[in-house]
């Protein structure tokens, strides 16, 4: 008679291993984990690294040792020109405006010596440069604006693109005040966009590009501009100074400390020009 082994006792049950939740969202079950800190991370939390997923805090810290990318002249990198977008659709619903309304809308921005100087109507110097006297006018304005406008954002980025556009219309404005009769009002963008030829002229003398036909087109629109009667060479003349200066001494500031130089080069400019207007105003003032 044969006798059967013994059996081997009972083995205790082995705990189910837990499964691991996300750190940021502990509802949601997950197996993945940070490359960098070894926390779980759902879908959601996945970054994408060099080898597998990073969570969000991880790639946070990482992205503060990594030099933001710039533009050409500081500011940062522009992918859609959004200034130049919106500047041309202020433009355009303006000069809707002006032909909706009529001339109201024109007499109410228009640039006129007399309305900054002796009613002190100073937004003028600015507002000119939204109403437009007709359609071709406008057509120009726009048509240069959406050429060089956007290379220009790109160099400067938006803000100190947006500051060379308004500080050259500005500029165009103050030559206005001094030299145009009181009573002669005038309207467009041309001072800005000959600001921005200028500045296209600056740029490209900094980066060693051939600027001859930006120089030939800036000499035919100043010929246009003073033998074709009606056309405000004030404005235009105006315009392509301020804009050149600014834009030089943007293109041309110091690397080191580049930004604090663009801002006080921003800031003196828009000092210039205020006490231009101020000295300007106290004269015709002491004539009347």
């Amino acid at each position: 008679m044969t006798s059967q082994p013994p059996s081997p006792p009972p083995q205790p049950e082995q705990p189910a291993e837990a499964v691991p939740t996300c750190y940021r969202h502990p509802d949601r079950e997950t197996w993945v984990r940070c490359q960098r800190c070894d926390r779980p991370i759902c879908p959601d939390c996945m970054r994408d690294a060099a080898v597998g997923f990073q969570c969000p805090e991880c790639v946070a810290e990482g992205n503060k040792g990594i030099r933001q990318a710039k533009s050409t002249f500081g500011g940062g990198v522009v992918r859609t020109p959004f200034v130049t977008y919106t500047l041309l659709v202020a433009n355009v619903l303006i000069f809707g405006a002006q032909y909706l309304i009529g001339d109201e809308i024109t007499g109410e921005l228009a640039m006129w010596p007399a309305g900054v100087a002796v009613y002190g109507e100073y937004y003028r110097l600015i507002t000119a440069a939204f109403v437009h006297g007709g359609v071709f006018h406008i057509l120009f304005n726009c048509w240069a604006l959406f050429v060089v406008g956007p290379y220009l954002e790109r160099a400067f980025g938006h803000v100190r693109y947006a500051a060379l556009y308004l500080i050259s219309a500005i500029g165009g404005s103050v030559l206005g005040l001094w030299l145009d009769p009181l009573g002669q009002p005038t309207v467009g963008a041309s001072g800005a966009i000959f600001g921005l030829f200028g500045a296209v002229f600056v740029v490209g003398r900094k980066l060693n590009m051939d600027v001859r036909g930006m120089a030939v087109l800036i000499a035919l629109n100043l010929a246009i501009t003073f033998l074709v009667p009606g056309i405000s060479w004030t404005g235009h003349v105006g315009g392509l100074i301020t804009g050149s200066l600014l834009a030089g001494a943007l293109a041309y500031a110091p690397k080191n400390n580049r930004a604090l130089w663009q801002v006080l080069a921003i800031v003196a400019m828009l000092v210039l020009l205020a006490v231009l207007v101020l000295v300007r105003t106290q004269a015709i003032l002491a004539l009347l």
